[in-house]
């Protein structure tokens, strides 16, 4: 089975840790492409400045997107994936701890995949990303736009 590029776009040290702890601690190790803001995962997705050449720069088999981020929060940088051609395919699972029921909804509006609250309990914070990698990774299957970039 071929790993997935996963991009994670958490600004919290400890959740980014956990998240990429649980995501490498199973059947199949994935490539964790992490980024602390909005911004910087954008330039990397749209091939901008040092991301320019799309074949050292795959596209991610998914994303993972907090919405509480420094700068451009992660709903509008949903937004902003979903208006692209390039990247409105790639499947973008919010990984949050918000269950504001507006942010919920907003998520669904602008294309989220999924929604996925983080748990405050450790093990089922490290269970639920388990359950979103088997699912996103190994059930799930990819368009081929995003799958051909994945793999070269």
């Amino acid at each position: 089975m071929t790993p997935v590029l996963i991009m994670l776009v958490e600004d919290n040290d400890d959740h980014a840790e956990l998240i990429t702890d649980a995501l490498n601690n199973t059947i199949v190790a994935n490539r964790v492409l992490r980024f602390v803001n909005a911004e910087s995962a954008l330039e990397y997705l749209m091939g901008e400045k040092a991301h320019a050449a799309p074949e050292e720069y795959p596209l991610p088999g998914v994303i993972l997107l907090d919405v509480k981020l420094p700068g451009m929060d992660g709903l509008r940088m949903l937004r902003k994936i979903r208006k692209n051609k390039r990247t409105r395919r790639v499947p973008v699972v919010i990984l949050t701890t918000s269950k504001r029921e507006d942010e919920i909804a907003r998520g669904y509006e602008l294309g989220a995949n999924s929604y996925i609250v983080k748990p405050v309990k450790f093990e089922e914070f490290r269970a639920k990303i388990i359950d979103l990698k088997m699912y996103w990774v190994l059930t799930s299957e990819l368009p081929n736009s995003v799958q051909e970039s994945v793999e070269g």
